[in-house]
């Protein structure tokens, strides 16, 4: 029997994950194929009855905007997902009454693994740019990394519903404020994680080159097409560390390729390095 997997979302044509599946499981010879599949939210409910029936599935890659209702498709939600109310990965288990699907967040980890690589210092002062389910995932991600209090910059206040949830179920303290005074607090954190679309931190980035400061802590940038971003740049050119989405991308997958390989532990570095071949990322550094 073919075991198969996948990403969802819409749109999804430019997802990498297939790339950084496909070369993990070659390399763990798992044998298992990976495809994205263009999924809205009108038609997650009938895609997930469909695929329940279908022998061979193995796990689901769950991107945008897919993540929050998602919850409602699954039987069972475990861990930070059930905390935060956002799910980026589904696995199917074999149980007394069939197949199970289990929902679960692995971007949590891609978030906290790709700042500690950047060299992320302790208990960090952070902004957060968006206030949507990725937003949630970096309240998380933060949150382990020390931090208590995080200033969240959003077009639409109103649009907040899961970032102010996440900060409340963590005991996170949270400040959420337009994104048309983000410029100054964003340059001046030692942390600044980027959940907008592409090309929606432009105008920031314009406000942040106009300030003429320097940039001196961590920016992660979620949106990873078109790279760099214009806001990627501007920081770089104040002196602070980039960190591409591409990386958070990376490590969010090795946890799912763990769970859906069912090979946890072989999934080494090996795997990782050719998982950064696919994708144009450095080796690492083991």
């Amino acid at each position: 029997m073919t075991l198969r997997a996948a990403v969802l979302g819409h749109p999804i044509s430019h997802s990498k994950s297939p790339a950084l599946h496909l070369s993990a499981y070659g390399q763990l010879g798992a044998g298992i194929s990976y495809t994205a599949i263009d999924v809205t939210e009108e038609l997650l409910p009938s895609f997930m009855r469909q695929i329940r029936h279908q022998p061979g599935w193995r796990g689901l890659s769950v991107t945008m905007p897919l993540k929050t209702a998602m919850l409602q498709e699954v039987d069972e939600v475990r861990g930070v997902a059930q905390t935060l109310g956002v799910v980026n990965t589904v696995t199917f288990e074999d149980s007394a009454g069939g197949i199970r699907t289990v929902g679960s967040n692995t971007d949590v980890a891609g978030i906290v693994n790709a700042l500690c690589h950047a060299g992320t210092p302790a208990a960090p002062t952070a902004v957060i740019l968006g206030g949507g389910g990725t937003a949630a995932s970096a309240i998380a991600a933060l949150k382990e990394l020390g931090t208590r209090t995080v200033q969240v910059f959003v077009r639409d206040a109103s649009r907040t519903a899961d970032v102010r949830a996440a900060a409340d179920s963590l005991g996170v303290a949270l400040e959420v404020r337009p994104l048309a005074g983000a410029a100054r607090p964003t340059s001046e954190a030692d942390v600044v994680i980027s959940t907008l679309p592409p090309r929606a931190a432009d105008g920031l980035a314009a406000e942040v080159a106009a300030l003429k400061a320097p940039t001196p802590g961590v920016l992660l940038d979620v949106a990873y097409d078109p790279w760099p971003s214009l806001v990627a740049s501007v920081w770089q050119a104040g002196g602070g560390r980039v960190v591409p989405g591409l990386e958070m991308l990376l490590y969010q997958a090795v946890e799912q390729v763990r769970l859906f390989t069912r090979r946890g532990e072989d999934v080494n570095a090996a795997v990782i390095d050719v998982m950064c071949d696919a994708v144009g990322l450095a080796r690492r550094a083991f």
